[in-house]
């Protein structure tokens, strides 16, 4: 039997619909993938003194900008691992270190472990994150999101292997060698952003307030006390 007019009409408006949603999300299928924003021109030396925005910061004009915004030598050796009680030194290499990078959508860094120094858990919002073990031996640990069931998932990687961490699951870096380490990691952000999770439930300013810690970890107020004494004043 042949469709009414009416029911032909219906068809036809639901087809166009459904071809208008699938177009606007092809559309919109780059910009939901992206990490920052794509640059509009080859260079944009960024002006440190200027105010950022959502591509980051204003470029510098040319005429002041020199030639060797393209090089940088500051990953070249590491700092002291035993400045601070996690046994480890980062070297970051963003925008703010390198103002060449700026509107690029990448950044490096290289940190160095001590013999038991760690790369405590945090989160980098804004960056997936691949990094190379160039000297020693790490335990990279990375836990998912609710979605994998909070999985684990770890592994010693050693020099010349590499490594690979999801925008914004929680993980960590462990030296278990007896010598000291070293990994390169870069990012597909030009500022990726790190979050401690230690120092972001311990040491935040203003206080998250001792009721809340003690509810969410089941733990009495004088461990949640002892907890942010540890990490008054940061890393």
């Amino acid at each position: 039997a042949s469709s009414s007019p009416l029911a032909m009409e219906h068809f036809n408006y639901k087809a166009l619909a459904a071809l208008l949603s699938a177009t606007l999300l092809l559309l919109l299928a780059p910009h939901l993938m992206a990490a920052d924003p794509d640059p509009l021109q080859d260079f944009c030396v960024a002006d440190l003194n200027g105010k950022p925005t959502v591509n980051g910061y204003p470029c510098q004009p040319s005429s002041s900008a020199g030639d060797e915004f393209l090089f940088s030598t500051r990953i070249a050796s590491g700092g002291d691992t035993l400045a601070n009680p996690n046994g480890s030194n980062v070297t970051e290499l963003d925008v703010n270190e390198w103002p060449g990078l700026n509107t690029l959508g990448v950044s490096m860094n290289r940190v160095d472990f001590a013999p038991g120094g760690t790369n405590p858990p945090h989160v980098h919002p804004r960056a997936t994150e691949v990094g190379i073990v160039t000297r020693g031996e790490l335990l990279v640990g990375i836990v998912g999101s609710l979605d994998s069931g909070n999985r684990y998932y770890s592994k010693v990687v050693r020099a010349g292997e590499t490594f690979v961490i999801p925008r914004g699951l929680v993980h960590f870096q462990f030296n278990v060698g007896k010598e000291e380490a070293t990994m390169v990691v870069s990012f597909n952000s030009q500022n990726p952003g790190i979050i401690f999770v230690p120092l972001t439930l311990f040491g935040s300013s203003p206080p998250i307030p001792t009721p809340v810690l003690v509810k969410a970890l089941r733990v009495d107020a004088e461990v949640v006390e002892l907890l942010k004494s540890k990490f008054t004043g940061g890393y």
